[in-house]
């Protein structure tokens, strides 16, 4: 299934015509490949320049509602590839180190710009 969305408000985040079911497979796998291969690291810089994670940060704008709902259902370590896919960071000087609160701002900066996940 083709999805378009697009945030009329701020056309910055407007997203091109993906296919989903193929967008969300190649998250999942890559996700799962991540996880695997960084679970038994501590340092952040080492688990965001893995491969795989590297990867789902080129798949783009589109990849931004999947990260989304990731964190929704388990806070991980999907703040670097938000800030370098969006080029924002809402996450606030007091939260910062706190997964759970670090997820909550990203998911109402996401609510805020219209994203659905």
């Amino acid at each position: 299934m083709a999805v378009i969305q697009v945030d009329r408000e701020n056309p910055k985040y407007a997203f091109a015509c993906v296919e989903t079911s193929e967008l969300e497979a190649q998250f999942l796998e890559l996700a799962e490949q991540w996880r695997q291969e960084t679970g038994m690291f501590s340092v952040v810089s080492q688990i965001v320049i893995h491969p795989a994670y590297q990867r789902i940060i080129g798949m783009g704008q589109p990849v931004v509602p999947l990260l989304l709902r990731d964190l929704e259902q388990e806070p991980d370590h999907w703040f670097w590839a938000l800030q370098a896919i969006t080029g924002e960071n809402p996450v606030k000087q007091e939260h910062r180190g706190n997964l759970q609160q670090m997820a909550i701002d990203w998911l109402e900066w996401g609510k805020a710009y219209g994203y659905r996940w």
